[in-house]
């Protein structure tokens, strides 16, 4: 098993169930973590990463990491110094059209969302409320070109185009796409040649439904026009995505891989959850489990089931530990003070 990652952790891209399966490996496994300065969840985000983000890094005596995966503006040579030469790179990409609307609710309070009632308003005249010099304007524009380093305001050229993708190819090992995410972690496992429980998960920091509306065609339109530069990523990396499956796992075999993938993730469900999924956060009974509430979503969470073993309980709580819990308990475990 490759134990030796970086994640690109792209927003509102289901990236914390992905970063759930890594914590729980790199736990398992008593791996690494390139955490943030002073256990924080974000490396200095938007800035471009810097390999002194990192907690216990220092130029004199680099130590390297094994798995980074925080939120990080991706730039490679100095991800490059934190963790081994073997890294495997990945990320996931989720359809712009989904990203933005999803983006909206989330990031309401951020500058150029604040002063508009709809994204219908919004994208009728974007640069009356977009400021391309703001400190926050990337959650509002091509938030996936603007993680992997790039201009979110560039011009939309096909050389400019090509040179972005020829990019992100030459730095990242595979791209998962979350619109297929039991086939991306089928893909996954293949890739990092780890086992089915290594990739299980339950969905992570997702948003109840209630805030969820159809858009318009001329809506959908106007987004994918308007995050030009995220399209051409999205659709460049969903084909090679088919094309790597087709080339190391094939149709048939990915189709029985997902049915095991579904079915192991509903034994875990019966095993550890009360009722049948996800429910709102005024209704999660252990406040350890609930996840951060932002901006206009509501990010659901799940309770245990009580009276579960040990080791069982211990399995079943990492499964739904959110984010910044896990985090937070990981950083404290690896940075823990010497016993005198």
């Amino acid at each position: 098993p490759k134990t030796d990652i970086v994640f690109l952790k792209v927003h509102k891209s289901a990236s914390s169930t992905v970063m759930n399966i890594l914590f729980r490996f790199g736990e398992t496994h008593n791996l690494t973590f390139a955490f943030p300065l002073g256990g924080g969840n974000q490396l200095y985000y938007p800035h471009h990463f810097l390999a002194r983000f990192v907690q216990g890094f220092s130029p004199q005596s680099p130590r390297q990491f094994n798995i980074l995966c925080h939120h990080m503006r991706f730039l490679q040579p100095e991800v490059q110094k934190v963790v081994p030469r073997s890294a495997v790179y990945f990320s996931i990409l989720r359809n712009p059209v989904q990203l933005m609307e999803s983006s909206f609710v989330y990031y309401k309070g951020a500058s150029a969302f604040s002063r508009v009632r709809s994204l219908e308003e919004f994208l009728s005249q974007p640069y009356r409320y977009y400021n391309p010099a703001s400190g926050d304007r990337h959650y509002a524009r091509n938030l996936m070109t603007f993680d992997f380093g790039f201009n979110p305001d560039g011009e939309v050229s096909p050389e400019r185009v090509q040179l972005m993708l020829k990019a992100i190819e030459a730095s990242f090992d595979f791209l998962l796409i979350s619109e297929y995410f039991d086939e991306s972690m089928v893909l996954l496992k293949e890739m990092l040649c780890w086992d089915l429980d290594s990739v299980v998960s339950f969905p992570l920091n997702t948003r109840d439904s209630s805030t969820k509306a159809p858009l318009p065609d001329t809506v959908v339109e106007k987004i994918k026009a308007w995050n030009r530069l995220d399209w051409e990523i999205y659709t460049h990396f969903n084909r090679t995505f088919w094309e790597r499956i087709d080339q190391h796992i094939g149709r048939e075999r990915m189709r029985r891989e997902v049915k095991a993938l579904r079915e192991r993730q509903a034994e875990l469900a019966r095993t550890c959850l009360q009722g049948p999924g996800s429910v709102a956060p005024k209704d999660i009974k252990d406040s350890s489990l609930r996840p951060l509430q932002h901006g206009g979503a509501r990010i659901l969470g799940y309770n245990l089931k009580q009276g579960l073993d040990g080791e069982l309980e211990r399995t079943c709580r990492r499964l739904v530990m959110p984010e910044l819990q896990y985090s937070s308990t990981l950083y404290k475990k690896q940075f823990s003070p010497e016993p005198p």
